[in-house]
């Protein structure tokens, strides 16, 4: 292509570049009386330059962050840009400043599920190594010997997770695994990796991946020198179909696919959990039908500092067909609330007794004593209100409510992500999360009131002439 040809084609480029949130939003939004006078007063290799100068374009999450580490994984949603940001860091350990340079690194680890997935993703993909390289640094693809050649004499071999004997031998300073937490192998992979992972001062990965919840991802974000970058779907949204965004959250949103495939959130779950992600996943429910009694619970926190704990505020409400056994509940919205004064957490609560029409107001009272009744009365003194103190221990508490959900009779409605979560760390040991379950505490207090209460009554023998 002539000299006028690539200035025209870097235009273009230019122009079609509107990811928000990144270094080029001004290009973005300015009027194109202001790009033309941005691109006309570049020079000739300015211009030709820019449209592979990454680290103007790149959103946060695909830049590498600053330290001393040695495994930067990008965890994101499908389409966030984790591709691009593993392509552009390889570039950037491989190029030096001018084509025949020596870069940071010579010898580098593509590592992918399947040789396939490898060549067609992380060297040929849309987002793959040779569209992001420059004309004069694009590397040369040896089908041969599964690699891409440098002008300046670097090498990139490509891997298979599913052959990690494949990895006994060769030594790198770079490596990029691509969809680390779908290999069959992983295991076995990141280990022979980690052995072949030697030359230089100070070799260097990147991990690119949706998260899962396996081992082996666990085990590298657990490690200290690990740093980690995250981003939604929605991140990259500048660059996706609006039509394929629309369709995948009115499908998936609120779901756990949803959760990790598009917000890339790992959904941990603790052994022995008393709740699983699956079997709520499988109590989940588009709406409710009609319901006879809605609550309100509160755990309020001791403190309204910013690092106290949060206030869990989670409404729910049953449909009481038949003796209580036959009893459904459904816990309709988390609307929990932290690092706030207790006015603010208790506004919370009444609004949403009005927007759901509760009929209660279900609050602890073990660390705020008769304060928690009077900060609500303060607002609304005519508020039905059932003070409750807990005698057993959170586990202890929250073991019934467990029991009915694997009897199919606790429902949740879309939006519950925060809460499921704390609910999968539930175990019979204890609370394995971080923080305290404010949120679980709240959820089991309004099951409590709703079902499992009116339940003991039931069942209590009538004394004749009472």
């Amino acid at each position: 292509m002539q000299k006028a040809g690539l200035k025209a084609e870097s235009k273009r480029l230019i122009l079609n570049r509107h990811a928000l949130k990144s270094g080029a939003d001004w290009i973005a939004c300015a009027t194109p009386e202001m790009q033309a006078a941005f691109l006309e007063g570049l020079n000739d290799s300015a211009l030709l330059a820019l449209p592979y100068l990454f680290e103007f374009w790149a959103l946060p999450h695909q830049l590498p962050p600053e330290g001393d580490w040695r495994s930067w994984v990008i965890m994101g949603g499908r389409g966030s840009g984790k591709t691009r940001a593993g392509s552009e860091w390889v570039r950037s350990q491989v190029e030096g400043a001018r084509p025949l340079d020596e870069g940071r690194a010579r010898r580098v680890a593509l590592v992918g599920e399947t040789v396939d997935e490898a060549r067609e993703v992380m060297v040929f993909g849309e987002s793959g190594i040779l569209a992001c390289s420059p004309p004069d640094r694009r590397p040369n693809w040896e089908a041969t010997r599964r690699r891409l050649v440098w002008p300046n004499g670097a090498v990139a071999q490509v891997f298979s997770a599913h052959d990690p004997d494949s990895l006994r031998g060769p030594q790198f300073d770079a490596a990029w695994s691509d969809e680390l937490a779908k290999w069959k192998r992983a295991e076995e992979t990141w280990d022979m990796l980690q052995f072949g992972l030697r030359l230089g001062q100070a070799p260097r990965q990147c991990v690119t991946t949706t998260p899962r919840n396996v081992a082996v991802l666990k085990s590298i974000l657990a490690n200290p020198s690990t740093v980690v970058t995250h981003a939604p779907t929605e991140a990259n949204r500048a660059n996706l179909a609006a039509s394929f965004l629309e369709a995948v959250r009115t499908r998936y949103a609120g779901t756990r696919l949803g959760r990790q495939e598009l917000d890339g959130v790992l959904l941990d779950e603790a052994d022995s959990a008393l709740w699983t992600l699956s079997r709520i996943e499988a109590l989940r429910v588009d709406e409710a039908p009609p319901l006879d009694r809605i609550v309100v619970a509160v755990d309020p926190p001791v403190t309204s500092r910013d690092s106290s704990d949060e206030c869990g505020i989670v409404v729910a409400g049953v449909r009481m067909q038949g003796p209580p056994q036959t009893w459904c509940a459904y816990v309709l919205e988390d609307v929990s609330i932290g690092g706030v004064a207790p006015t603010a957490w208790a506004t919370v609560a009444i609004e949403a007794m009005e927007r759901f029409g509760a009929e209660r107001l279900v609050a602890e009272v073990n660390q705020g004593g008769d304060l928690v009744e009077t900060v609500i009365r303060q607002l609304d003194p005519m508020v039905p209100f059932r003070a409750v103190r807990a005698t057993r221990g959170k586990i202890a508490r929250a073991e019934p409510v467990a029991a009915l959900y694997e009897q199919g009779r606790v429902r949740h409605l879309r939006g519950l992500q925060v809460l499921e979560e704390q609910m999968c760390h539930m175990t019979a040991r204890g609370y394995e999360g971080k923080g305290s379950p404010d949120r679980v505490d709240a959820l089991v207090w309004a099951i409590n009131d709703l079902m499992i209460a009116p339940a003991a009554q039931w069942r209590r023998p009538r004394v004749r002439g009472l």
